[in-house]
Order: C-alpha cells, then sequence, then structure tokens
C-alpha cells in the first residue's frame, strides 16, 4: 500500500510539473521599427495581439530614425551582426542593397505567403526565395491637399502641372501656405522627383529597363528630369512655407491637416498618422496624383509596403518566424487597418476594405480601378536607388542647386549604388 501511495503521488507530481511548464521556452524577441508614429502604432497593436495569443513570447518594440540615418543604422547593424531579432524595412531597391540571401532569413515557407500579393512577392525575392512579409497595405506619392481650401477658392483637382501651379497661384494670393515642405526630414523632399515617375513611364516606357542596364539617364532623359524641375518651380514661385528647411514631417501633416498649407507631397501611408495624431481633420484630406504635362496620361505612381525581416544573426528565428506569420496573416492586416485606417489597398487574399475609408483613399481608388492608370515606383522594378538622392532634391528644393546639374548628379549617385550592386554594364 504504501509503495502504491508513494507511485500515486510521483504520478500526480510529474502530471502538475508537465502542466505547469510552457509550450516552449519563454523568449524575448527585439523589434526595431521606424519611428513614424503610424508605424509605432501598427507595431504596438500587432505585438499586443501576438503576445495576448502567445504570452510566453516577450516581444520588445525598438525605434529608429527614418531616412537615410535610418537605411545606415540597418547596414551598420545587419553588418556588425547586432540587428534585431525582427526589423522593418524597404522591399525593393533597398532590399535589394542589403544583399539578403547572404543577410536575411528564408521566409518562402510560411504559411501567410500562400495569401500574400504576387506583386508584393516580386518585391522581396531575390534568388527565388521570398525574405519579408508585408507590413501594411500598398501606398501611393502624390499630393495630399485640404478639401476645405479647395471649397473656398473653388478649385478642381489638377491633372496637369499648369492647372495645379496656377491653384497654388490663388491659394498663395489668399495667404494660405501653397506648399507644404519639410526638409528638416531630408526623405520628404524626394517626392515631387519619385512620384513623378508614371508620369516618366508614360513617355518613356522602357526607361527602368535602360536604367538598370546603364542605358538610360536622368540628365539625359527629359521626362527623368521633370521631377527637379518641379522642385524649382515651387521653390522659384515662393510658395512654400518659410520655415521649410527646418520644418519636420508632423508638421508638414499638421499643415495639410489643419488648412495652414494647401498641399503637401507625401506618400499616403502619412494617411494613417494624420488619423493617429489628427483624427478630427482625416476627412479633410484628399489625395491626387502628380499632375503631369498631359492631362490624358495623368496616372498613379505606386509604392509596395515595407517589409518585416529576420536576420540570420538571430538567436531566435524559429520564433521569430512565427511573429513574422502573424503579422503577414490576415488576421494581422486587420489589425494594421484597423489601427492606422487603409492607406491603400491591402496586399492580402481576405484582408478587405473597411467600408468606411478617408476620402484621401477614396480618391485612390479610382486610379487603381481604372486600367494603366498606375505603375509601380521606380524603386519597384529597377535595383537601383541612389542613397543620396533625399541630399539632392533639398539642395534643388532650396534653391542651392538647378534640376540639370542634380540630374547629373544623381546619375553619378547610382553609377556607384549600381557598381556595389555588382549589376552588369556598370
Amino acid at each position: 500500500m504504501t509503495h502504491r501511495i508513494k507511485l500515486i503521488l510521483a504520478g500526480a507530481s510529474a502530471l502538475l510539473a508537465f502542466k505547469a511548464s510552457p509550450s516552449h521556452a519563454e523568449s524575448t524577441l527585439s523589434f526595431l521599427i521606424d519611428n513614424n508614429p503610424d508605424t509605432v502604432a501598427a507595431a504596438e497593436a500587432l505585438v499586443a495581439a501576438y503576445q495576448a495569443k502567445v504570452p510566453d513570447v516577450t516581444i520588445e518594440i525598438e525605434p529608429r530614425a527614418g531616412g537615410g540615418e535610418g537605411d545606415n543604422i540597418i547596414k551598420t547593424r545587419l553588418a556588425t551582426g547586432e540587428m534585431s531579432d525582427v526589423f522593418l524595412y524597404n522591399s525593393g531597391s533597398l532590399l535589394q542593397a542589403l544583399k539578403p540571401a547572404q543577410t536575411l532569413v528564408d521566409l518562402s515557407g510560411l504559411e501567410s505567403q500562400v495569401k500574400v500579393d504576387e506583386g508584393f512577392k516580386s518585391v522581396v525575392r531575390a534568388d527565388g526565395k521570398l525574405y519579408g512579409v508585408p507590413f501594411g497595405t500598398a501606398m501611393a506619392g502624390g499630393i495630399l491637399y485640404n478639401r476645405k481650401i479647395y471649397q473656398d477658392l473653388g478649385l478642381t483637382v489638377p491633372k496637369t502641372w499648369a492647372d495645379f501651379m496656377a491653384n497654388n497661384a490663388k491659394v498663395k494670393t489668399s495667404g494660405k501656405v501653397a506648399v507644404a515642405q519639410t526638409y528638416r526630414d531630408t526623405w520628404t523632399s524626394q517626392l515631387f522627383v519619385l512620384a513623378d515617375y508614371y508620369n516618366l513611364h508614360a513617355v518613356v516606357p522602357n526607361f527602368a529597363a535602360d536604367y538598370t542596364a546603364n542605358k538610360a539617364k536622368y540628365a539625359e532623359t527629359p521626362a527623368a528630369t521633370k521631377g527637379f524641375e518641379r522642385l524649382k518651380d515651387v521653390h522659384d514661385a515662393g510658395l512654400m512655407n518659410e520655415d521649410f528647411g527646418a520644418a519636420s514631417y508632423d508638421d508638414g501633416l499638421r499643415m495639410v491637416a489643419t488648412g495652414e498649407a494647401a498641399h503637401y507631397p507625401m506618400l499616403s501611408f502619412a494617411i494613417g498618422a494624420i488619423k493617429q495624431n489628427y483624427p478630427e481633420n482625416l476627412a479633410d484630406v484628399g489625395f491626387f496624383a502628380q499632375p503631369s504635362d498631359d492631362a490624358q496620361t495623368n496616372g498613379l505612381t505606386v509604392w509596395m509596403p515595407p517589409a518585416l525581416y529576420i536576420p540570420l544573426t538571430s538567436q531566435h528565428a524559429e520564433e521569430a518566424k512565427k511573429f513574422v506569420d502573424f503579422a503577414g496573416s490576415v488576421e494581422g492586416c486587420k489589425i494594421m487597418v484597423e489601427t492606422n485606417t487603409v492607406q491603400g489597398p491591402p496586399l492580402i487574399d481576405g484582408c478587405d476594405l473597411p467600408a468606411d475609408v478617408p476620402p484621401a483613399v477614396k480618391d485612390m481608388l479610382p486610379y487603381f480601378e481604372a486600367k494603366g492608370k498606375t505603375t509601380p515606383a521606380l524603386e519597384f522594378v529597377s535595383p537601383v536607388k541612389g542613397p543620396a538622392l533625399e541630399q539632392i532634391t533639398v539642395e534643388v528644393g532650396s534653391g542651392i542647386r538647378q534640376p540639370a546639374e542634380a540630374a547629373k548628379l544623381y546619375d553619378e549617385d547610382v553609377r556607384k549604388q549600381a557598381k556595389q550592386l555588382g549589376l552588369p554594364n556598370w
């Protein structure tokens, strides 16, 4: 009897120990993101939802700077083996510059990849492998505008650059800032160049292929130089806020949302930040594609969202994969959409648009619904993007450098980048 009691007690102890142990070892993941408010909000919502499902995993979020400074942080930490377990970074050409086959974990086998849009997969693929999952929706580059100002001044959305400048002149006469520019955050200075790619592609359809093959140059292609000329036009007409050199991205959002400024050239991911910081003004902000020289060929330049990646140096790669898989799922997509509002069409099958999308998103949808009215930004159809562009566009937008000179300087910057990537013909 005593022997039987001992066996029963031993078995009970073993059962309790089994039940008390977690399904897997407790672990902590580090998660590096950029410091934009909408990014932070989406990341926090994803982490909270995942930790509720998997309480044995703790995820620590670390914000970093954006723009060129952020690029350097990513490259340095990858090179030194100090990268976080999961990190958020651009898809497209900037990803290729990281040499993903040598630095990142292959995520091709994640269950969530089955429902990811093929267009997005093409911009996180290298050597036949997938290295990222989308963080957010597709977005576009163009002009955020204040709908109240347009209504008060009787303005209509422009399709041509001439009409855009005419609208700006009327705004300036009214005493408002016509075009908000925010060169303290240098990356924001690139939009007039980058968002003009649809217009460039419409005139020179083979530009991306020829540019990648070192057969086409910005300085030798008038349609490509146009973007730099747009910056000069706005500066020379005195349309910008006086503090454009010191103003930040957040200042630009405030100005266009509250009606201090009529226009802010920006990517549509800013819609999420406006919802976070100026929710009462969200319905006052609209969006249109960067105007072209010909209204018949005007269309929208589209950006794929950034992606989540895992470095090969992660000590918790398997746990990191589970979190990234969750972020790329329909559930993860819906969490981000509900947190930051919609910035464009979702890229996960089954993650549908809500009925109450903001006016700026509704303004974008006709471009996506019409045949031939969108094209991916150049950085998604060519691996080449010079890292110094944002400094060059600040100089042009500040009246320091002329467009033709800027285009030549950028061509030289691109040459260095192409050589680093080992592209043929460079």
